[in-house]
């Protein structure tokens, strides 16, 4: 077999056209290149993903804080009318509030993905490598304890200023502002991500994919060119064989 139809045979089953650096050195060095490239992009994607799982579950905490605070202000309001409730009164509703307070805690303490805890002021930024130089976005988490709301000592039996609600109510508000920017963020780098990885497969196919029709034709003409040298070569060591004859007669 021919070098020539070797070589149509090996592109063909592998579907490369540039299988070793024999066959095109500056082409397989660009080709490999861009396909690191775009490998980082797909990690990239994948990275992003799981940076909004961790805004997910840390949108999903906050949610449930802010229902727990909203009605920590109610019981308030009430309490906010002292003059019609006795202390005992007063003191039941401080127990709701109190259990509130614990939820929120609790919450702040124990809000975590893959064992990193994201809403008590413990992790400030989580790093994420979006693109493929291995940075790209810098996460930015929250702390949302009952001592960073303001609201630690807050008690209804006592003098208390239903503002300090307000003021936690807002910052938990902020705080889903601030996690659902970083998710639109994310989902540009993730769309971004997936159009640069799509164009660099296109780039690496066109340097690295075989052409199946125009290798089947090249493989086609080489076989062709391979049974007429062939059977030029049978013509002439039969020509050879007729001279030896002749000379043998003689």
């Amino acid at each position: 077999m021919s070098l020539s139809i070797d070589r149509n045979y090996r592109n063909l089953s592998s579907g490369y056209k540039i299988n070793s650096a024999a066959d095109d050195a500056a082409g397989l060095s660009i080709s490999e290149k861009i396909k690191n490239q775009k490998n980082g992009y797909d990690i990239g994607v994948e990275n992003a993903e799981r940076g909004n799982n961790v805004l997910n579950v840390a949108d999903g905490a906050l949610s449930s804080m802010y229902d727990s605070l909203s009605r920590i202000r109610e019981l308030g309001l009430q309490a906010s009318n002292s003059a019609i409730y006795s202390k005992d009164e007063l003191s039941m509703m401080q127990a709701e509030i109190d259990e509130l307070k614990k939820g929120i805690t609790d919450i702040a303490r124990n809000t975590q993905f893959n064992g990193l805890k994201l809403l008590d002021g413990s992790m400030a930024t989580m790093e994420l490598a979006t693109n493929p130089s291995g940075v790209g976005h810098e996460m930015e988490l929250v702390n949302v304890t009952l001592e960073e709301l303001g609201i630690a000592d807050f008690d209804v039996t006592k003098k208390f200023d239903i503002r300090d609600i307000d003021n936690a109510l807002k910052k938990v508000t902020s705080a889903q502002s601030s996690i659902g920017a970083q998710s639109n963020r994310l989902a540009y780098t993730i769309m971004n991500n997936q159009n640069a990885s799509y164009n660099l497969e296109s780039a690496f196919s066109s340097l690295r994919d075989t052409d199946m029709a125009e290798e089947m034709s090249d493989l086609h003409k080489n076989q062709i060119l391979e049974q007429v040298r062939l059977n030029m070569q049978k013509k002439r060591m039969e020509q050879e064989e007729q001279k030896r004859k002749v000379i043998q007669v003689n």
